[in-house]
């Protein structure tokens, strides 16, 4: 082998400074994947203890059947349903709402106003304060002053206050997202400012907005302190018919088993826990399928 063809082959081996900085590449690698285990064990140790403790409580007539024995036997069908109604007009109520909020913030809001960094951060404050802060200010305004009584709209609205921000913060994200050349290419096709809103933002940033829809479900489901106030109720011997009746609902429903109620097997909470689990991951499933069906229809 000639001299120019050793000199051509050193030419491309790894130099004193690429091995050390593949060598740190792979220390880090290493860190980060071992920090993604420690972070799936936690979840994967719940969701055993829970199948394990509880499964043998779940059946059909578990789920559709009344607490019975003072509450140490029977089912959870009162508080199953309470559950979804609460999340449901809570999602009416703060979806709506929050994605205007963001799409003001984001089309319409100057950047640099102080009427926008108000809005900031009374965003940012909100999100930051306590649920139980959170249940006084429900039983204060829509208990008392709005005179809603102790009712699924009350405790609904005060869901729907506590994960406003969630949902504004990822809509606002998500329509910051959308390029800006979709909306000048609508200007420059002589759309207006809100027929662009509609039909280009909106739909291409719809994805980012359920993302704030699936961590609000998540949060509303299992929040205690807030309904405990304003609609939940310790036990009820018949099914709400309305916004306005109060109900049970099952994040307050195992507060009470696990708490108050003494001599209850102990299958019934880790099935009750189990069954809520199970609601928030129906949810989360449903609209990930959503949000992925739709991100696959987007051609950028």
């Amino acid at each position: 082998m000639n001299q120019a063809v050793v000199a051509s082959i050193s030419r491309f081996q790894a130099e004193p400074i690429n091995l050390k900085n593949d060598k740190v590449q792979r220390i880090f690698r290493a860190i980060f994947g071992l920090m993604a285990v420690v972070l799936i064990i936690p979840v994967a140790l719940i969701i055993y203890t829970l199948v394990q403790k509880g499964g043998h409580a779940i059946s059909w007539d578990f789920l559709t059947t009344y607490p019975t024995n003072g509450m140490t036997a029977g089912g959870i069908y009162p508080a199953l349903l309470g559950t979804i109604w609460l999340v449901v007009v809570s999602l009416l109520a703060s979806v709506p709402l929050g994605v205007a909020a963001a799409v003001y913030l984001s089309e319409y809001a100057p950047q640099d106003h102080w009427l926008t960094r108000v809005i900031n951060l009374a965003t940012i404050n909100l999100a930051g304060v306590p649920s139980i802060v959170h249940a006084l200010f429900g039983l204060g305004a829509f208990v008392v002053f709005f005179r809603l009584g102790t009712s699924i709209l009350a405790a609904s609205l005060t869901l729907a206050v506590m994960t406003l921000p969630v949902v504004i913060v990822a809509s606002w994200e998500s329509l910051q997202s959308v390029p800006q050349a979709f909306r000048e290419a609508c200007w420059n096709m002589g759309a207006t400012r809100w027929q662009t809103i509609r039909h280009v933002v909106l739909p291409n940033a719809l994805t980012g907005i359920l993302t704030g829809i699936i961590l609000q479900v998540s949060r509303a489901a299992g929040e205690t302190a807030p309904i405990m106030f304003t609609g939940a109720a310790f036990f009820l011997p018949f099914l709400p018919q309305g916004v306005m009746d109060q109900t049970m609902a099952l994040a307050l429903h195992l507060f009470t088993i696990s708490t108050q109620v003494p001599g209850v097997p102990e299958e019934i909470p880790f099935g009750v826990a189990l069954v809520l689990f199970g609601i928030v991951l129906i949810f989360n499933t449903s609209s990930i399928w959503l949000r992925m069906y739709l991100r696959g229809k987007k051609k950028w």
